[in-house]
């Protein structure tokens, strides 16, 4: 397992992919994987089962993990 240096609340900028150039807040960091999540980057609709929190179900947007490759720390 890797150590890594961005960290969870950490402010990164997407280097490559969809998201290029936005700059986002790291939600959590897998470092299993190799993945971080970050606020407001690659973003997939996902599907709710009905269940008594959402009774009606439907779709919902979740961000999704990237590999820790495709984000530079924003120093500042």
């Amino acid at each position: 397992m890797a150590k890594f240096k961005i960290k969870k609340g950490d402010d990164v900028k997407i280097i490559t992919g969809d998201d290029k150039g936005k700059i986002g807040k790291v939600l959590s960091v897998l470092p299993k994987k190799s993945q971080v999540i970050v606020e407001g980057c690659k973003i997939a609709k996902k599907a709710i089962k009905p269940s008594e929190k959402n009774p009606k179900g439907g779709f919902i947007n979740k961000e999704m993990p990237m590999d820790i490759s495709n984000v530079a720390l924003v120093e500042g």
